[in-house]
């Protein structure tokens, strides 16, 4: 399990994220959605241990941890190959079981042996992300945290790399926190949603989705999202939303 009670955090004087409690159990999918600065990313570093929260207490039970960032952060000096064992290099695996692995790690990312010798600069945005995914897998972790990993890609390709990733995350019997700002990803992936609104940033609302990934038709989706949207705490959320992209 992964729990974190009463988690406030500061930037100067100002709290990004106030008396935020929640538990996240093995093999749940959770997603945390709301508008911009009301502390998500700043949530889920603290998750990954990257911040130290100024009040409140972290504990993680998962054996391995790894995270999916918005930007790919692939190293532009290495291949795709090496950037995916860039994880097993630094626990001290030798060179060929780096290649094995990441060829393994690739073939189920979609990822072809070409793509594997090419650079960053070389490869589109989506497959660049499958990259950066790649490396996180490559851990073998049982907690992924991705902060908005499908965010910059066309709609086609957003949804073809969720299929991808949640076909590993059932596969591997892991456990997901995503960050998103869109709440038909959210109603699509997750097991549970918890709506945050900013200033500070804190949890409305959760919402549980019981019916299995495998069977959540698009019109299911659009169906609950909907409903969702009916409700005064997620319209008000999402509201906010709308008006930060107006601006």
């Amino acid at each position: 399990m992964l729990s974190l009670s009463q988690i406030t955090h500061k930037y100067m004087f100002d709290n990004v994220v106030e008396n935020v409690s929640l538990n996240v159990n093995k093999g749940e999918v959770v997603s945390l959605v709301g508008p911009s600065g009301c502390g998500k990313t700043t949530l889920l570093a603290i998750c990954a241990g990257l911040i130290d929260p100024s009040e409140g207490k972290i504990k993680n039970e998962f054996d391995c941890t790894s995270m999916v960032f918005q930007e790919d952060r692939l190293l532009p000096w290495r291949k795709a190959w090496q950037n995916i064992a860039m994880g097993l290099k630094a626990r001290g695996v030798g060179r060929f079981k780096q290649r094995t692995h990441a060829d393994k790690i690739a073939q189920r990312l979609r990822l072809t042996p070409d793509d594997l010798e090419k650079y960053p600069d070389e490869l589109s945005g989506g497959m660049r992300q499958r990259v950066a995914i790649g490396r996180a897998l490559a851990i073998s972790p049982d907690l992924l945290l991705l902060d908005e990993p499908f965010s910059a890609l066309d709609i086609g390709l957003r949804r073809e790399l969720q299929d991808l990733v949640m076909e590993q995350i059932h596969n591997n019997d892991l456990t997901a926190v995503f960050i998103t700002h869109d709440l038909l990803e959210a109603v699509r992936i997750s097991s549970r949603i918890l709506v945050f609104k900013p200033e500070p940033g804190r949890i409305i609302r959760e919402i549980k989705i019981d019916i299995p990934f495998e069977e959540r038709t698009d019109s299911f989706v659009y169906q609950r999202v909907g409903q969702l949207l009916e409700e005064d705490d997620v319209r008000t959320a999402f509201d906010l939303m709308n008006e930060e992209h107006a601006l």
